[in-house]
């Protein structure tokens, strides 16, 4: 099992925006309340972390989000070039690129390439939608999203594949006279490929790509549900069972020497789900297909976890949560790993908010030295899976 350290670098220096009466940060909050100088300090603490979790035998996880405090990386190819000259043996997860709002796929596909090169090949590309509330912040149609992202993929693809001589690309969302980018990647005849996704249907049609799947903060439950869409699709397509190293999942994790050490730990991450809380906001209409919204709403099958309940005790409920001594994480990280079928790759936001580096990075050191060597023991299916 790989496993991944997280952190959405966040900026977490917000308590005066909320005493002025904001009850949301997610969208719309005055970029008044930044201070370029601890913007910097956070910019730095951040890729401390991540060079620790590249000396302790980590992998690394990036992304980017817009306009929000919640996370200050706008452009992860600033943060993926960084960490690919910084780092010498991680793997560098982006997950992801928003390429149904990106307008020239070609650039992404230029800057993903660069990226590989630069690292020697360690970089794991992922392409996610895009929230919600980045329509707004992009100012991208809602409408349509879904083929702009699979269109999108399709061309940057083909971009990536060797070309004896420029091709053209004649698209209904994308036009360019000339594919043939400099630098192609460094992996042939592509970096991998992840995909986020928290619903069964795309699952499936994941599977039968054959893409890595990962899903975020859906616990047990939901977790179980696309993975087993996820190997369907697989299993129609090449009539095999997919190989774990297809799955991910995002959980929070800390790793401390006491269960209350790691319960304060646990307790401050989930600054994540409480700053990302939206009152009264709605999807761009079109963000959502009918069948979609049809199947939010159904009361039977599985639900997305209750990520509105942002208490420690509900989230290790669910399942989303992997915090306590060595001993604890383990046996919640071999509890997940059976619930759910198996899985080979573990993304562990390690930071958010208000968490200093020291601790972060002793929670780090802990968990790569007391529980990454045994999970090597998960490496299977489970039997009763």
């Amino acid at each position: 099992m790989k496993v991944f350290h997280f952190s959405e670098t966040p900026y977490p220096h917000i308590d005066q925006a909320y005493k002025d009466g904001f009850k949301m940060v997610r969208v719309g909050l005055p970029n008044c309340y930044y201070d370029p100088v601890k913007g910097r300090d956070v910019y730095r603490e951040r890729l401390d972390d991540w060079c620790l979790a590249d000396e302790l035998g980590l992998e690394i996880v990036m992304n980017e989000h817009h306009q929000t405090p919640t996370c200050t990386v706008p452009a992860v190819p600033i943060m993926a070039g960084i960490l690919a000259r910084q780092t010498k043996r991680a793997r560098l997860l982006v997950l992801g690129n928003p390429i149904a709002h990106r307008r020239q796929p070609l650039r992404v596909a230029e800057e993903m390439a660069m990226v590989d090169v630069i690292s020697g090949g360690r970089l794991e590309c992922g392409f996610v939608r895009g929230v919600p509330f980045e329509n707004q912040a992009i100012n991208s149609n809602a409408m349509k999203m879904d083929e702009r992202f699979w269109e999108a993929h399709d061309l940057i693809l083909k971009a990536w594949t060797p070309h004896d001589t420029p091709s053209n690309w004649e698209g209904r969302h994308f036009h360019h006279r000339m594919v043939n980018i400099w630098p192609r990647p460094y992996q042939t005849p592509h970096p991998p490929i992840w995909i986020t996704t928290s619903t069964p249907a795309t699952a499936e049609r994941l599977g039968r790509l054959g893409y890595v799947m990962a899903t975020f903060l859906t616990g047990f439950a939901g977790a179980k549900a696309v993975f087993e869409a996820y190997r369907k699709g697989w299993r129609e397509t090449r009539g095999t069972e997919a190989p774990l190293d297809r799955f991910g999942f995002l959980g929070f994790g800390y790793t401390a020497d006491t269960e209350e050490e790691a319960r304060i730990g646990g307790q401050k991450l989930t600054w994540y789900l409480t700053s990302g809380q939206t009152v009264n906001y709605f999807p761009a209409p079109g963000y959502l297909s009918a069948a979609a919204v049809v199947a939010a709403r159904k009361e039977s099958g599985p639900r997305m976890a209750p990520t509105t309940r942002p208490d420690v005790d509900t989230q290790l409920e669910v399942g989303n949560m992997f915090i306590g001594t060595p001993d604890t994480v383990y046996r919640r990280i071999k509890e997940f790993h059976e619930r759910v079928g198996g899985l080979g790759n573990l993304l562990l936001m390690g930071h958010a908010g208000p968490m200093g580096s020291a601790e972060v990075q002793k929670s780090m050191t802990l968990f790569a030295r007391e529980v990454l060597p045994r999970l090597g023991e998960l490496d299977r299916v489970p039997a009763d899976a």
